[in-house]
């Protein structure tokens, strides 16, 4: 009989050692963030385990001593499915080196890796390479970039901008467009949209999977160790190095950053790998308010407690305007909802 296929929930704690120990004899540490786990059981022995976390297939192993059985082909299968019930149809898959090819047999596609650490793949055959193709280029030189969630914009990001705009012929600012953020994208695009509407050289875009997102560094969104960190963060690298390429942009602005652990691991990722690639990482001093360097996680907080009034130094005559909208304060009710609203 073929194996059968059994979620393992998160409460299923003996489930889970199972799953952990397969994983671990693979060389492989179950990821922190994921919603959904299975396993496919002969018996009682788990002879393989895949997970998900929103469109992505991750912590797929198969027992080495079950390797050959067509076990991959049933696992992925399985989730591919499941990932399609639940309305996910473009999936990316992180997964070692050594099993990269088992992803390709299947009809996933390499689009980054991380040196003999991790291989990213999608399963659109050119999925990549038509996001890059689509974004509006510019013939102007020199071109740089800017990545910015601005959760909500503020003077600070627009500073930022306005420093990489005066330096540069033309901008292209990549707009993070996956909604896991507190501030709806929406909402933040359109606060962006706003607050650069008199910057003519700043073209945005829209990072779509690419940059930032679930699939390519959930852990910027949800708390999770150094390591996995620093190695999603390369991969962002990785990707955003093709972009790179595609509009000619020869720097990337940051801003310094003094209070979020995750964005300071990412800038240290971009200055260690950047430059070595020919993309110079300029790194701009945090706009201050009062002596104090303007925080959008400053103005969330100030957003849930109530306190409107303590957002008008920080952030544009647009970003505050939406607040006090009535759209902007139904914003504001679901941001309040949340028990923290600090970037870690």
């Amino acid at each position: 009989m073929p194996p059968e296929i059994m979620t393992i929930y998160p409460n299923d704690h003996h489930g889970l050692a199972l799953v952990d120990s397969l994983l671990a004899a693979e060389g492989i540490t179950r990821d922190g963030n994921l919603d959904y786990t299975c396993a496919l059981l002969q018996g009682s022995v788990i002879v393989a385990t895949g997970s998900l976390f929103k469109n992505t297939l991750r912590c797929v192993a198969v027992s080495a001593a079950h390797q050959g059985e067509g076990l991959m082909n049933q696992l992925v299968s399985h989730l591919i499915a499941t990932a399609q019930t639940r309305g996910a149809t473009h999936l990316f898959v992180y997964t070692k080196v050594k099993a990269a090819k088992h992803f390709a047999d299947l009809g996933f596609h390499e689009i980054a890796r991380v040196g003999e650490q991790l291989v990213f793949l999608e399963n659109r055959l050119h999925g990549f390479a038509q996001y890059r193709q689509a974004l509006t280029p510019s013939a102007k030189r020199p071109a740089a970039a800017i990545v910015m969630n601005a959760n909500p914009f503020s003077n600070g990001h627009r500073y930022l901008i306005e420093q990489a705009a005066k330096a540069n012929a033309v901008v292209h600012l990549f707009m993070v467009s996956d909604d896991a953020s507190l501030i709806p994208y929406a909402v933040r695009k359109q606060l962006i949209l706003a607050g650069i509407a008199d910057l003519p050289n700043v073209i945005p875009h829209d990072t779509g999977d690419y940059l930032i997102s679930s699939a390519t560094f959930p852990s910027y969104f949800l708390q999770d160790s150094e390591l996995v960190i620093r190695t999603q963060a390369a991969l962002d690298a990785q990707l955003f190095l093709q972009i790179a390429t595609t509009l000619s942009i020869t720097r990337r602005y940051v801003g310094t950053e003094p209070t979020s652990t995750v964005t300071g691991l990412y800038n240290q990722v971009l200055q260690a790998t950047l430059p070595a690639a020919g993309v110079d990482l300029t790194v701009v001093p945090r706009l201050t308010q009062a002596g104090q360097p303007i925080s959008a996680s400053n103005i969330r907080q100030a957003l849930h407690n109530g306190d409107l009034a303590a957002i008008r130094p920080w952030v544009p005559a647009t970003t505050y305007a939406f607040f006090a909208s009535a759209a902007g304060q139904a914003v504001i009710a679901k941001l309040q909802e949340a028990n923290a609203v600090k970037h870690y």
